[in-house]
């Protein structure tokens, strides 16, 4: 198996530009997939083929039934499957490094003296050129979420039809140029078998992740949503719903009574004070 540095440094960038599910994603990846392939999984798969023995001595009939037995490696198929996962997240990475480059000249040019010319201003990344997920750069990311999480269920699906979750020991084969039916061994199946359920429980652990950081990112992209509206609703920015009309509430029916019994009140105690006054000054005229 070839070196995974280069993939392991480019997915080093990647965990700098993605959400706190993204980063126990990646390190689910390199730790428990490509570190445990590299190191474990090939050691174990490496004599597949020279200890697969069947009882018969027709030339050319073990490597039909190896072939039938087994289409693809085991080994060869989670790396296709590791390099096919990876792919939707370096291509991310590649919009995400676009979008730094353009928006770092942008503060060149903000820099300069600019005149009359208008300078449009970043809104992805800050001045020590951290990424905010947010508009296209949100799009980008939830795609290569979608497209993630449709790879890792096909080469699930897929392993499972190919040669199932459980290395038997034992695979009858009856194709040409075998004489007979034959009957061929594969060496260590239940070490086998249990680097397929491992590597299998990994794939399912990344799938999980994979939705749940989906569902993150819409729930919080709505509760953000709503926020702004509300804020735009309520603030002095939009003046017209500050003198809409309101419909009366029981409360506001209450205090408006309230001030009409008070003026009533008034009235009646001012317009017996004025009736007193005059009835006396009539008197004294008398």
């Amino acid at each position: 198996m070839g070196d995974w540095g280069f993939l392991s440094k480019l997915l080093d960038k990647v965990q700098s530009h993605s959400t706190v599910i993204g980063k126990i994603w990646m390190s689910v990846l390199l730790l428990f997939r490509i570190m445990v392939l590299g190191a474990g999984a090939e050691s174990v798969w490496g004599d597949e083929q020279s200890g697969f023995i069947c009882n018969t001595q027709q030339p050319g009939c073990e490597n039909v039934c190896y072939d039938w037995t087994f289409p693809i490696s085991h080994i060869r198929f989670w790396v296709l499957q590791i390099i096919f996962v990876c792919t939707p997240t370096l291509v991310y990475l590649g919009h995400v490094m676009h979008i730094i480059h353009k928006e770092n000249k942008m503060r060149e040019r903000l820099l300069r003296p600019a005149g009359t010319m208008l300078v449009k201003v970043p809104k992805y990344t800050d001045d020590k050129g951290k990424v905010k997920i947010k508009g296209n750069l949100l799009g980008s990311y939830l795609t290569q979420l979608v497209v993630k999480i449709i790879i890792e269920a096909a080469f699930i699906v897929g392993q499972y039809y190919l040669y199932g979750f459980i290395m038997v020991p034992m695979f009858p084969c009856s194709r040409k140029p075998c004489p007979f039916t034959v009957e061929c061994y594969m060496s260590r199946p239940t070490e086998k078998t249990i680097f397929i359920i491992f590597m299998l429980v990994v794939g399912c652990i990344s799938l999980l992740l994979n939705l749940i950081e989906v569902f993150y990112l819409l729930c919080t992209r709505v509760k953000c949503g709503s926020r702004a509206r509300n804020h735009k609703i309520n603030s002095a920015e939009n003046p017209a719903s500050l003198l809409a009309p309101r419909w009366p509430t029981a409360e506001d029916s209450l205090k408006q009574n309230k001030k009409n019994m008070e003026l009533e009140m008034s009235q009646s105690i001012g317009g017996s004070l004025e009736g007193a006054k005059e009835e006396k000054r009539l008197l004294s005229d008398h």
